[in-house]
């Protein structure tokens, strides 16, 4: 266990070691968007695709980007 000064300090170190941006992103608010009916349908939709084995492979994604090994 850490006494609290210690604490402190770890998490300043911690703090200082963050990308400025990855902490503010990190501090950010969560901010939820309302789904639409539309979206609703189309997620809905999706689901059933993959749940049916639709979908695109990951290798061919990959290939598709030209990041294949």
């Amino acid at each position: 266990m850490l006494s609290a000064e210690k604490l402190r300090a770890v998490r300043g170190l911690l703090e200082a070691m963050v990308e400025p941006l990855d902490y503010s992103l990190a501090r950010a608010p969560i901010e939820e968007e309302e789904i639409t009916p539309e979206t609703a349908a189309a997620l809905d939709r999706a689901r059933d695709s993959l749940a049916r084995g639709g979908g695109i492979p990951h290798d061919e994604i990959l290939r598709e980007f030209g990041l294949s090994r």
